[in-house]
This record gives structure tokens, sequence and C-alpha cells, in this order.
């Protein structure tokens, strides 16, 4: 009989942010959100209503749990026994209870899939911050846990964000090539923040990446930034998408292609920033605009993490594109430190 392969892993840890389930989740979610942050109650109250616009339901857990249950095929289909457990920073399932069932199971040295592509201090440090703080919970400490590198410059990475540019650009309607343009978003985060992190250098070279997938000169494509919050007089990564919209206006530009290649999957902060208000800009000023899918479930995505997977089991080689080498396996002590002040993000 062949050999049983032993794993250097027993499980996979899926880990994201988490969002409530209806309309009685949403407040006690945004006070997870914003505990500890010097945030005034108007101001969370302002957000809830994002979420109330949608019947207090974040898509975010359903597209966690088919990524899940895909990425599940996909290792079985490359005979890899790996369970996995999904935990969530701000809501049900959250890590610490999490933790406890991979304690009670047995794990001793578990691989951590977070859903964020890039470093920085919210997309990553806060992570592993919230692992730490989840095994001293749940009395787990003795569980290793090590989260999987950032694969903002992974060449499936490119691959997925360029086909669903790709395919909003034929949605468009025009008949010359260059009637357009196109704008790749990302979460705005404080300058103080973006200043000690690769946050924005990891975002430009994903964007340059695609757009030079796509054949699309520089100046037909920008890096622009949605769902700014913290205080008016505090200085975030700009500009925003709805400003960009009406220079491009401005300009002349009347068709527009919007890919928040910052984010994985369409929640709250697509549909209400994106799907609502940018578009609602875009009808009062005659610009016609095209969102481009994120990668969701897309089966070049779900083939990227389990090639992350692969990485660590099999010491599979590390693909990248560009001009940066792959992200490392582990995070620097002094890697995204904390923001000197609350930084309001919105949830």
């Amino acid at each position: 009989m062949p050999k049983e392969v032993r794993h250097p892993y027993d499980a996979l840890l899926f880990v994201s942010f988490g969002g409530p389930k209806g309309p009685d989740d949403v407040i006690p979610f945004l006070e997870n959100v914003l505990r500890g942050r010097n945030v005034p109650p108007a101001r969370m109250l302002e957000v809830a209503e994002h979420y109330n616009k949608f019947g207090g339901v974040s898509p975010i857990n359903e597209q966690c749990r088919q990524l899940i249950a895909a990425l599940a095929v996909e290792l079985q289909n490359h005979d890899v026994d790996l369970p996995i457990f999904w935990g969530n920073r701000n809501w049900n399932p959250l890590l610490p209870d999490t933790m406890r069932k991979l304690k009670q199971g047995g794990a001793g040295r578990v691989l951590a899939f977070v859903t964020s592509a890039f470093c920085g201090y919210s997309g990553c440090r806060q992570y592993l911050e919230n692992i730490v703080a989840a095994q001293e919970e749940a009395d787990a400490t003795d569980v290793e846990v090590h989260k999987l590198r950032v694969f903002y410059n992974h060449p499936d990475f490119v691959e997925v964000n360029t086909q669903n540019v790709q395919a909003a650009i034929s949605e468009l309607k025009t008949d010359a090539d260059e009637d357009f343009r196109v704008a790749f978003t990302a979460h705005s985060i404080p300058n103080s923040m973006a200043d000690t992190s690769d946050y924005v250098q990891q975002l430009t070279e994903s964007c340059r990446l695609v757009a030079e997938r796509l054949k699309l000169p520089a100046d037909r494509w920008s890096l622009v930034y949605q769902s700014r919050s913290g205080r008016p007089q505090d200085p975030w990564l700009e500009p925003d998408i709805c400003d960009h919209l009406r220079e491009l206006r401005d300009d002349g530009v009347k068709r527009v292609v919007v890919s928040p290649i910052g984010f994985l999957s369409d929640h709250i902060e697509i549909l209400y920033d994106l799907d609502d208000e940018a578009r609602s800009v875009c009808e009062q000023i005659g610009v016609q605009m095209i969102r481009a899918a994120t990668p969701g479930t897309h089966p070049v995505f779900v083939r990227l993490i389990c090639k992350l997977i692969l990485e660590r089991l099999h010491e599979t080689p590390r693909e990248c594109s560009g001009q940066f080498p792959p992200g490392s396996d582990t995070c620097p002590p002094d890697c995204c430190p904390a923001p000197r002040r609350p930084t309001g993000r919105r949830p």
C-alpha cells in the first residue's frame, strides 16, 4: 500500500471581516467593529443605514461560504486533505470560537488564509493581532497559526482581475477603443498609515500589471480610493472615486470601467460606495459606468488560494509577476504598525 502523506499542517483557518446576518445584527456588529475607536454615535448610525438599505444583511457571509466550498473542492482535486475552519474578526463565526474548535479537534499547526491581497495594518497586521487575541481567549496558544503570504502580484490575481475588467469593457457602449477609462479602486486609509506600509506600492503594481495585460496606456487608467472615513481634518489617500468621476467628465470622458481591485468580494462597501453612490454620480453627470466584478469564487482565484497552500505544504514554486518578489511567509515585527490614532475605517 502507498505510504500515507503527512502534511505539515492540520487545518486551514479561513479568516475574514464578518458582517451582519440581519437587521438585529447591524448595531451589535458595528459596535464590535468600532470598539476602542473614538467614533461618534452619529457616524455609527450613518453606516448602519448603509447596511439597512440592503436589508441588514452583508453579502460577505454567503460569499465566504461559497468560496470555502469551492476551495474545498479544489484542494480535494489536488489530493490535499485539509479541513477548513472559518473565523471572523467582527461577527459570527468569531475567531475565538473557531480557535476553540481547532484546539478541541487536536490541531497543532494551522495555515491561515486572510481575505486581503495587500499589506497594511487593516488588511494584514490587524488580522495577525486578531488571531493572537483569539488564541489567548480560547486558551489555544499552543496551536501554531501561520498566515499565507500576500498575493497582490501573483499571476492568478492579475489574471482574474484582467478577465473581470475585460468583461466590463466589453459591456461599454462605445465604437472607439480609446473612448473609455478604467478606474481601479481600493479602500482609502489615513496617510499616516499608508506611510508605514507598502499598501499603495502594492496596489499600484497590481493596477499596472492588469493595465499592461489589457494594453492600456498609462493615461487611460488610474488608482483611486473609496470608503473614506475618519475626521475631515485628517489626510487620507485620494482622490475619491466620486471626485475622480467628475474630473473625468470635465475632461470629456463619457465611459468608465470601475474595478474594485482592492477588494476580493462584493460586500457592502462595493454595493453602497460603488453600485449606489458612484453610479448615482455617473447618472447625474452623464457618464456611463460599468463596474467590474471582484474575484469572488472565480475559478482562477480559487486556484490561486490552492497554490498558496501548496507552496507551504509541498514547497511548490512561489509565483509572482512584475518588478517585486513574492511576498514573505512571515511579517517583520515592525511591518505595518498600528495607526497612531483610531482610523474610523468604515466597516
